[in-house]
């Protein structure tokens, strides 16, 4: 069978259907409003995620002009092959303090550090329970694990409760869920997953290191 023939017809046959998806082209920064190559007037722009519009940021702009003559532009492969920066363990160590944790690792979008957290943490006698509603990262992510993986339904928290009465097994097990389902809107019950056991690591000391703390971000 032909390869390009065949994807050829499955997407005329999705372009006949509605489901063919093209790019928009912009022309201008993120924002509330924005240019589409095509539309002369702005568009209003619903389905970013820069909820507090600091892509565009005069401040935020600076500091990246300031961090460019200092640290270049990027590392030029992974962090765990050419290095990291002080300027990632700066923002590691900032955000691990205010959230009260040990510590940060920096992904560069959700998706990679789902697929980073469940396949890097779970082993094959643990167990994730997982939210039919959840982001397709953290289905994409759980899907990497080797663990028993089960969903319940989100909007139903005795559903939960019968699904960790019916799991069993020996290892740990782990309930995930979004705080907001982006596929309709919808948010998980208060209290949901509050009645199963929890365990939360306690923050305890530790040793900070102070290199690179004169770097550009400093200012």
């Amino acid at each position: 069978m032909d390869l390009y023939g065949r994807l050829n017809r499955e997407l005329d046959e999705k372009a006949r259907a509605g489901l063919l998806k093209a790019e928009r082209v912009l022309g201008s920064p993120q924002g509330s409003e924005i240019m589409v190559e095509g539309i002369r007037e702005p568009v209003l722009n619903f389905c970013s995620n820069n909820y507090l519009g600091l892509a565009n940021h005069p401040a935020v702009l600076a500091a990246v002009r300031r961090a460019l003559e200092v640290y270049g532009f990027g590392l030029a492969s992974v962090r765990f092959i050419c290095g990291t920066q002080t300027i990632h363990k700066q923002l590691e160590e900032r955000l691990a303090d205010f959230l009260g944790l040990e510590d940060c690792l920096l992904y560069t979008s959700c998706f990679d550090a789902n697929g980073g957290l469940f396949a890097g943490t779970l082993a094959e006698t643990d167990t994730i329970v997982s939210a039919r509603l959840n982001h397709a990262s953290i289905i994409d992510g759980v899907r990497l694990t080797r663990c028993r993986r089960f969903t319940y339904r989100e909007d139903d928290p005795a559903d939960l409760e019968r699904t960790l009465a019916e799991v069993g097994g020996e290892g740990v097990k782990l309930v995930m869920t979004d705080g907001v389902f982006s596929m309709e809107g919808s948010r998980r019950p208060a209290g949901d997953s509050a009645r199963g056991p929890q365990t939360r690591r306690p923050r305890h000391g530790r040793r900070r290191s102070r290199r690179g703390r004169d770097g550009p971000d400093r200012q």
